[in-house]
Order: C-alpha cells, then structure tokens, then sequence
C-alpha cells in the first residue's frame, strides 16, 4: 500500500509539474452538474393533481424514476464520475505515460469507442461486485448484531468500494497493455494494496458533497458575513477537491503502474525515435 501512497505523492508534483491542472476544468463543471441534479432529486417534491388510474401510474412512474436517479447519484455517483470522464481520463492516462516513457499511441474514432465501452464494462461490473459484497456484509452484520453499522465487517464494504474505484483506474493501463478484461482482473488482484489506495484516496476526496447554495449565494454576506465566508470556504474547498480527485487518481494510477511493470517496455505502444 505504501506503493501507492508514493504513487500518489509523485501526482501531485506532476501535475503542477507539467501543468495538467488545466484538466481540471472538465471534471469541476461535472461535479456542478451533479450537485446539482443531486439537489434537484433532494429538495424537490412533485405533488400531481391525481384524478384517475392513469395519473396514478404516471406518478408511481416518476417516482420509479426519482428514486432511480436518487441512487444512482448517491451511491454510485463515484462511478458516474469515471464513466462520465472516460475519453478525458483515458487521454490524462496517456500524456503521463508520454512524458514518463516517451511512449504514443496512435489515437482513432474506433479506439475512443472501445475506450469509453471498456470503461463502462469495467463500471458496470465493478458495481454488481461491489454490491453483491455489500448484501452479504449487510446480512451478516443484520444476524450477528443489533445495530449492523456497529458490526465490525460492516467497514469492510468501505474497503471493497475502495478496491473497485482503484481497479477502474488501473484499467485504463491495463487496456493500453493489450491485457483481457479477464487478464486485468488477475492482474489488479495479485495488486491489490495498489488498487485499494488508488481508490480510497479517490474515494475519500469525492466522499462530501457541495451545497450549491453556500458556492453562489451570497445574501448572507450583508448579516452573518464570517459564517457565510466560512461556509463558502468549505464548500469551496470540497468542491476543488472532488474535481481534482479523478485527476490526480488516474495519474496516480498510471504512474504507480509505470514503478510497477515499466511501462516503456509496452509492445504496443509507438517507440520514440
């Protein structure tokens, strides 16, 4: 694990390095969205005016929908965000292979699409995983104790989720390795303790969410001006922290696998000259 600590410590030298602070601009306007939708979904309530059966179903629909959407940005609002930036991490990913080996490679229409569909197998699974994990902790912990939150393997669904995260990180080098989703699997497992710190640290900077109001509100300033600048700070920082966090993610993960295997020996790869 300590591996990927060091990982992580070399990113952030990296990435002020190299400027790739400017790619935080696309990962920030998602986060906005999110909260926003998240927003949306917490604070409004549709009242319809039902007058007969077919308003009823359409509203047990919309509630379906609701409650959907509800989860989906709850709890898995983590991998929404990897999904979502797929194109933009798998490009991250490959400027910090570049500058770290020299290595190219050739960019087309059909690989973007395979990239983004990768990811989004790798999502997918990782989800039903993670999930299936999460039932069995859940119903252990509902048996052995009273209060299963109490239970001490309760934590270990946090250290699963950790896992996945890292593991949708890895793939993306994993995939320019010409490895199988099966072969990366094996791979990720045999390194776990990189996997797990990739995701945690991912996972823990996008863990609070941002109440919009503190960011672009700012009424509050003319009677209660420390505690509105207060909540504006830490809203602030929240928020900076939940956009760099895919950033500094994939290239933790990529410079971790590159200490890792040494990815200049990449066959597949475009060789500087």
């Amino acid at each position: 694990m300590l591996f990927g600590f060091r990982a992580y410590g070399k990113a952030i030298k990296f990435i002020f390095q190299h400027r790739f602070y400017w790619y935080l601009i696309a990962p920030a306007l998602l986060m906005l969205v999110i909260y926003y939708l998240g927003s949306l979904v917490q604070h409004h309530k549709f009242v319809p005016d039902v007058k007969n059966m077919n308003d009823i179903v359409w509203y047990l629909v919309y509630l379906l929908l609701e409650i959907s959407i509800a989860l989906l940005l709850m709890k898995f609002a983590k991998y929404l965000v990897v999904t979502l930036l797929s194109p933009l991490l798998a490009h991250v990913s490959q400027e910090c292979e570049r500058i770290l080996t020299g290595n190219t490679y050739k960019w087309n229409f059909q690989q973007l699409i395979s990239d983004i569909r990768r990811a989004t197998q790798i999502v997918i699974r990782n989800i039903m995983w993670e999930y299936f994990f999460f039932l069995i902790i859940l119903f252990v912990s509902f048996v052995g104790w009273e209060n299963p939150k109490s239970s001490p393997i309760f934590y270990l669904s946090f250290g699963i989720g950790f896992y996945y995260y890292g593991f949708s990180f890895l793939d993306y080098i994993n995939e320019r390795r010409r490895l199988t989703m099966d072969e990366s699997i094996i791979f990720v497992r045999n390194n776990r303790g990189l996997a797990i710190v990739i995701g945690a640290m991912y996972s823990i900077m996008i863990l609070v969410p941002v109440r919009l109001e503190a960011l672009f509100n700012f009424s509050g300033f003319t009677h209660h001006f420390w505690a509105t600048l207060g909540n504006f700070l830490l809203n602030l920082v929240l928020w900076i922290s939940a956009s760099t966090a895919p950033i500094l993610a994939i290239v933790a993960a990529t410079i971790g696998m590159h200490d890792l295997v040494d990815l200049s020996k990449n066959q597949y790869s475009d060789k500087p000259e």
